[in-house]
């Protein structure tokens, strides 16, 4: 079969299996899967809560222990090079909280060989041991290195609060008023984790403190020395402006700003300030979380957050690349969806850019405050041509277009969430660069851009747009790729920036771009395809997965696609890879291909097997076959 047929009929599959997997709502909700993280937290929680759900726990028992490897450990992708002893650790707790599992079970005895010979509970990541202090199993410390009046440092003091990035902000708050209360709670059904201490004395909670961490630490805390009033009144200030914060975010279904981890730290926080677990508002952010919970492979699992709206951009988009008019049922469907999502709130955002008016999209079906501009300008894709028409979504258009430029950084890329969030003395503090900072990425900086080249009637020399491309340059690798901050990994950044500095005019042949061209020929496999490991993100260089996956292939065709002329042999092998491979089911189909926080969770994408090939299946159709 020829080549053009092939994918023709690629397309033709692809859109039947989108429309007929759209909700009555109008949109789509793949699973946002992020490992058994969240599965052991849900168990740990219902039972420090004592809320009797025993099918929901069952059942993400047998999830659980359906991911655990022969060696007793659990991983947060497949080519981790050994088990992850912080997911293990919070595996092992959930499951021994459970009641299902006994401790003589030879794979609870595989996981507790594993923890021991990796250096036991005290050798855990920081919010391990958060979450171990929280259920008495080590104690907090007596002093937490960050003291709650840091929430009242001024804007003008060189770090403060409102530095931090939006999802830090939302996991410290509820973190200091814990810390501060040295909240702990065990039940009768506790378990004893004692014997996974390497060493039996070390059970403490310990932060690890550099030089340079305690002299930050230090000036921080002269900063608080130095606020006016009573030590007792600023310390009972803090805390309640802690507790507003979190209370004040708190989305209508009852979540912390639709995050799971921030809810889980929320509801504890808040039973320290008081409240009791049959609370009304302890109750409702359970059942929000509980509302998350998605079906996979037959198992339930607790999601991060919900995907409904990043999924239903994505795919209205798609499809109207691959010929479905914006007429059909689906695509008003969706985009009535869509309509309905956007931000009307003035959220955080609007600390650091106080000229703007909202007309974002957030991530999730219940995020109404915390909207993202990869989110913004993925819906104003999906609206364009009926913004064109339809005064209802020109103003729509309009609102959002605005919302995009005005959040621009000062050094000319792009953010998630908030402007300028890049306070070089957080990157002092532990998990800073991931969790505290939301610096320019060249993911949403090259898919903004793109998006002004291609979608808007911005002109090309538009000083946002070079101050952007500017950007690129200064940030692509010596290899000729980018990185990322979202997607795994430099695949996913090099596709990002490729594609945007040809929408913005920038030929082909400039050799920036013949250089990135280069290097995605050089990384592609021998099937035709491309893939890359979780592991270049925790090693900030590639590393190939050593096979090929359908995403990073869609992701390198399309941005090769973008800046060639004609079919080059390279584009040729990595279609007909895409073609062979489509019904594809086995561990290269469900790997991660986003990320949260580096080597703490990663994220496999449901949806993306289907809309990334169909995006570059259409692309390849009307670039070189419609003139």
């Amino acid at each position: 079969m020829a080549l053009k047929q092939q994918v023709l009929n690629e397309i033709k599959r692809l859109t039947e299996k989108l429309q007929t997997e759209q909700l009555p709502d109008g949109s789509w909700d793949y699973p946002f899967e992020t490992g058994i993280k969240t599965d052991s937290y849900m168990i740990i929680l219902l039972r420090m809560l004592e809320f009797d759900d025993e099918d929901l726990i069952k059942n993400l028992v047998w999830r659980i222990l359906s991911k655990q490897e022969v060696d007793g450990s659990w991983k947060l992708f497949y080519d981790e090079k050994t088990g992850n002893l912080t997911t293990t650790i919070e595996a092992i707790y959930a499951l021994r909280y459970s009641g299902y599992v006994s401790n003589e079970d030879y794979r609870m005895e595989e996981a507790k060989r594993f923890i021991l010979k990796n250096g036991g509970l005290e050798n855990s990541q920081m919010f391990t041991q958060i979450l171990l202090s929280l259920g008495g199993q080590i104690n907090w410390p007596n002093q937490f290195p960050i003291p709650v009046e840091a929430v009242l440092l001024p804007n003008k003091f060189p770090i403060n609060f409102y530095d931090i990035s939006v999802f830090g902000r939302a996991n410290i708050a509820p973190i200091l008023i814990l810390s501060d209360a040295k909240f702990s709670m065990k039940t009768d059904q506790s378990p004893d984790l004692s014997d996974l201490f390497a060493e039996r004395a070390l059970n403490n909670l310990k932060i690890r403190q550099p030089a340079e961490f305690r002299s930050l630490l230090d000036y921080i805390k002269k900063g608080v020395d130095s606020l006016v009033g009573l030590k007792e009144d600023i310390h009972e200030k803090a805390l309640k402006q802690l507790e507003n914060y979190i209370i004040n975010r708190i989305e209508p279904d009852g979540t912390f700003y639709s995050y799971f981890s921030a809810t889980f730290l929320m509801i504890f926080a808040l039973m320290a300030r008081g409240k009791s677990k049959a609370d009304q508002i302890i109750v409702r952010a359970v059942n929000g979380l509980k509302s998350m919970i998605c079906e996979i492979d037959g198992h339930p699992h607790c999601q991060y957050t919900t995907a409904n709206v990043w999924n239903t951009t994505l795919i209205s988009y798609v499809l109207q690349e691959a010929g479905v008019s914006k007429n059909t049922n689906t695509i008003q469907k969706a985009n009535q969806y869509l309509l309905s999502r956007q931000h009307h709130k003035y959220g955080d955002w609007y600390i650091h850019n106080r000229h703007a008016k909202p007309g974002g999209w957030g991530f999730s079906n219940i995020n109404t405050i915390n909207p993202d501009v990869d989110d913004t300008t993925a819906a104003l894709r999906a609206i364009r041509r009926q913004s064109v028409q339809d005064n209802r979504y020109r103003n729509v258009w309009n609102r959002g277009i605005q919302w995009v430029m005005s959040m621009q950084n000062d050094d000319g890329g792009w953010p998630a969430f908030e402007r300028n969030i890049d306070n070089p003395l957080l990157t002092i503090l532990p998990g800073g660069e991931d969790l505290l900072l939301d610096e320019s990425s060249t993911d949403l900086t090259g898919r903004t851009i793109e998006f002004l080249g291609n979608y808007t009637n911005l002109n090309k020399s538009n000083p946002n747009i070079k101050k952007g491309i500017k950007w690129l340059w200064k940030n692509q690798e010596e290899d000729g790729s980018w990185n990322s901050r979202w997607g795994i990994c430099y695949i996913y950044g090099t596709w990002a920036a490729l594609t945007g500095i040809r929408a913005a005019g920038v030929e082909a042949e400039h050799p920036s771009i013949q250089k990135a061209i280069s290097w995605l020929y050089k990384i592609q496999n021998e099937d035709g395809g491309w893939g890359e490991s979780c592991n270049s993100d925790i090693m900030e260089e590639y590393v190939p997965l050593g096979l090929s996956t359908l995403t990073h292939t869609a992701w390198a065709l399309d941005a090769l696609i973008a800046v060639s002329d004609k079919i080059t042999p390279q584009i040729q092998k990595g279609i007909n890879f895409l073609c062979e491979n489509a019904d594809t089911n086995n561990w290269r189909t469900s790997y991660p291909m986003g990320q949260g926080a580096s080597g703490l969770f990663y994220i496999h994408y449901h949806s993306y097997n289907y809309i990334w090939p169909l995006l570059a299946y259409s692309h390849f159709i009307h670039k070189y076959y419609k003139h």
